[in-house]
């Protein structure tokens, strides 16, 4: 019975898959499968699903092997040699439900339809990584035209550095023109008129009278001598 059902799946696979199905044996077949992947440029990616009937097929499961043509470059999203384990195993599930009746069919769209999802997946978390990049970078660029957002803590810190720079300069200032004055007082000292030498106890009547606008009186002495 089980190998009546077997021919009987095959034929109906020649019509489904004219040009996609290669037998290899009598119980044995490949099976090409193309993905369709919507908005892709690249050359859509294809699995060769391997199909071998044990002799209690359709009651017990087929043996089922994925590969890529040969040469054949990798798709972007998908690759074979890497993906076959996780779309095979997901074919489990489909094969146990579907004991004892024909079943390669189910299969074969179960890991087409798997392999498009998986590609689809990929796709947009790849596109979602490149937009958070993208927003990543506008983040950075737009940091150079903000500052840093005020709160209660940087104000104060900023207050405090701020008086305490006021502080020092302030500080500074009064150092320089303390320097500057002393340097003054050294470099010319003030000279005092006679009435001020009078005021402060540090001259004669005489003296006073001999000092003329600020004038030594040693010096108006000697020139009441010459008009003698």
């Amino acid at each position: 019975m089980g190998r009546e059902e077997q021919i009987e799946e095959r034929e109906v696979l020649n019509s489904i898959f004219p040009d996609e199905i290669t037998d290899i044996s009598e119980t044995e077949y490949r099976i090409s499968i193309t993905l369709d992947i919507p908005d892709d440029e690249a050359e859509p990616p294809v699995m060769l699903l391997t199909v071998r009937y044990p002799e209690e097929y359709p009651d017990k499961a087929p043996l089922l092997e994925l590969s890529a043509p040969q040469n054949s470059t990798p798709h972007q999203y998908l690759n074979i040699a890497e993906d076959k384990d996780q779309l095979l195993q997901g074919l489990e599930a489909t094969a146990e439900e579907n004991l004892g009746i024909a079943m390669v069919f189910t299969l074969v769209s179960a890991v087409k339809e798997a392999a498009e999802q998986l590609v689809a997946e990929r796709k947009e978390a790849a596109a979602k990584a490149h937009e958070e990049a993208i927003l990543a970078a506008e983040r950075e660029e737009n940091k150079k035209f903000h500052g840093t957002p005020v709160t209660r803590e940087t104000f104060l810190k900023w207050r405090e550095g701020f008086l305490k720079e006021m502080e020092e300069a302030r500080i500074k200032e009064e150092e320089e023109r303390a320097s500057e004055l002393k340097k003054a007082r050294i470099k010319e000292p003030p000279r005092l008129t006679g009435k001020q030498l009078w005021e402060r106890g540090l001259a004669t009547a005489s003296q006073e009278e001999g000092d003329e606008d600020g004038v030594p009186t040693d010096d108006v002495q000697k020139l009441r001598a010459g008009d003698n």
